[in-house]
């Protein structure tokens, strides 16, 4: 097959190179994909028909994300983000698959000929079903029953699952450390994940320091026998869109200054919160690239 970049593209048909961006991100141009920040795009593609007013796209972000996952488009912020989020929070934990590898498996449901370890197949596939019932509630107030939901849907059909002594989809049973540092023991977890859900509805506007120090004290809590940060970070983004703030995804890069906030926290709060900051950015580039707004 022949392929075009954007400003081949722009040319033939006439148009600006950002309306061709624009036309691939939001999956109106049948077969382009993207290579990096460029887009390649099939020679015998035909330039898409304007929009009319009943068909003008979403340009709020938790609108677009949900339209996109519902219409299947490709290429747009929803495929991002899936990719990314995946990715990276499970690289962070430890995941062997690759950014490449995970893109394929969410693209085709394949993988390449590569060694690779089933529960991290599984549980890339699961955290892309996570990642889809967060966009589907993001304007819903945060919940228990919620939160074990996503920890059932990511840990479903791992080895951990098949073991006696995890509970899948409810608190941990045995202690747990992270970063050597002792967590709640699970005698406690109930009652202080009741706690922790309680005083953070009843703050009357949730806003970026209220999410961040959730996290942190999800975090400290652990309640769960493993996938913790994964859960953790799937709810930033979660209420980051409930509350109108440019959501972020914890890059692998940058995990070391991630695990050296939450350490830090009672020294200093905001060794996390500029860190998230950092990410913010990278993804309020993301948006700009997609043409949407901050904010809503």
């Amino acid at each position: 097959m022949d392929w075009w970049n954007v400003r081949e593209t722009a040319q033939v048909w006439g148009v600006s190179e950002r309306s061709v961006r624009n036309y691939c991100a939001e999956g109106r141009v049948p077969g382009a994909v993207r290579n990096g920040k460029e887009w390649q795009i099939p020679a015998d593609a035909e330039k898409p028909e304007r929009l009319n007013k009943r068909q003008t796209l979403p340009n709020t972000l938790p609108e677009r994300l949900r339209f996109e996952k519902d219409a299947g488009i490709k290429g747009g912020i929803y495929h991002h983000v899936q990719v990314q989020l995946t990715y990276n929070s499970n690289h962070i934990e430890g995941s062997r698959l690759s950014e490449d590898q995970t893109r394929l498996i969410f693209e085709t449901n394949t993988l390449g000929g590569t060694q690779v370890f089933v529960d991290d197949v599984l549980e890339t596939a699961n955290h892309f079903l996570c990642v889809d019932k967060v966009i589907d509630s993001y304007n819903r107030p945060l919940s228990e029953a919620f939160i074990k939901d996503l920890h059932r849907t990511l840990k479903n059909g791992t080895t951990d699952s098949r073991q006696d002594w995890f509970a899948v989809g409810e608190y941990k049973r045995i202690a747990n450390e992270v970063g050597g540092k002792e967590t709640t023991p699970p005698e406690l977890v109930p009652g202080e994940m009741k706690a922790l859900l309680q005083n953070y509805a009843a703050l009357p506007n949730i806003g970026w320091d209220d999410i961040i120090r959730f996290h942190h004290d999800f975090e400290a809590i652990h309640p769960f026998q493993d996938g913790n940060g994964r859960i953790g970070r799937l709810i930033l983004f979660k209420e980051c869109l409930r509350a109108g703030i440019v959501p972020f995804i914890i890059a692998d890069r940058e995990k070391f200054l991630y695990y050296n906030g939450l350490a830090k926290w009672e020294e200093s709060h905001e060794y996390l919160s500029e860190t998230c900051r950092l990410m913010q950015d990278d993804f309020r580039a993301v948006l700009s690239y997609f043409g949407l707004k901050e904010g809503a």
